[in-house]
């Protein structure tokens, strides 16, 4: 687990909304600056506790890659009492946050490997930083595919950008239904189903998963059966999380906490534990 600047994980800290952008028609991105002289310095997978005074605070993955602006964003789906009230925020309004916190994707582990990215719906969230640490760094890896769905095609997010990502890595869409246009072609369906299009020795591969936690449970399951080891497998779960350093136990799945072991872990360090659903 990361400190903030001041060391006392408790303390919050101000960052500037410095642009608001809406990416679905219940999600948006924020882009903050730390009020702090020093930059925030984060990797992917990591995430911040955010909030305001008199409506409590939530947790939420980086999804911007860390750059030398300053900037860091997070991409929020407009969901109860706090991102209600960060939702009306605007550009030049200060926020508080705690972090950064957690485990990050082992990108060293998928470094002269083939890398699967699978994600559903804001899932796709916490592996944008991936992709784009891929594609500064598209040298350290062999095949990689972005395999993305969500449940109707408007809900997938960053659609600017998709076209641009499949220049350098395979990006394959899927959505239970298929609205409009898309930079992409998109197959109808679960994102389960794009499992099939990918051909990579399972042995020499790592997967990152995020997204609901059913979905996960069959991604997981298809590529086991496809001879993917369990301890190849690894998966962000951001549940129930309150406190952000393991000191509420809300977040609690079997020995570990989601907050401090997590929310990345390899799918054999929590496979045993049954509220899993793994």
């Amino acid at each position: 687990m990361m400190k903030t600047d001041h060391g006392n994980l408790l303390m919050a800290e101000l960052a500037r909304v410095e642009e608001k952008t809406a990416e679905t028609a219940d999600t948006f991105s924020l882009r903050l600056s730390h009020k702090n002289s020093q930059p925030l310095v984060y990797r992917p997978g990591q995430f911040n506790m955010v909030g305001l005074p008199g409506f409590g605070e939530a947790p939420f993955s980086f999804s911007s890659l860390d750059v030398n602006d300053g900037t860091f964003v997070h991409t929020i789906r407009i969901a109860g009492n706090v991102v209600s009230a960060l939702e009306r925020l605007e550009q030049g309004d200060q926020i508080a946050f705690r972090g950064p916190f957690g485990t990050p994707w082992p990108l060293d582990l998928a470094r002269g490997k083939h890398l699967i990215l699978v994600a559903g719906g804001i899932g796709m969230a916490p592996l944008r930083p991936v992709v784009q640490y891929v594609l500064k760094n598209r040298e350290s890896f062999r095949d990689v595919y972005l395999l993305y769905g969500a449940k109707t095609s408007d809900d997938l997010l960053y659609k600017q950008q998709l076209a641009q990502w499949n220049e350098g890595i395979t990006v394959l869409l899927a959505a239970e239904q298929l609205r409009g246009e898309l930079p992409l072609e998109a197959h109808e369906g679960l994102v389960t189903k794009l499992l099939r299009q990918v051909h990579v020795p399972m042995a020499e591969t790592i997967t990152f998963t995020c997204g609901p936690q059913i979905m996960m449970k069959f991604v997981a399951g298809a590529l086991i059966l496809d001879g993917q080891r369990n301890q190849d497998i690894y998966i962000s779960l951001e549940r129930r999380m309150k406190c952000g350093v393991a000191q509420c136990g809300h977040c609690q799945i079997g020995a570990k906490y989601v907050c401090k072991d997590g929310p990345v872990f390899a799918l054999a360090d929590i496979a045993r534990f049954q509220d899993t659903l793994l």
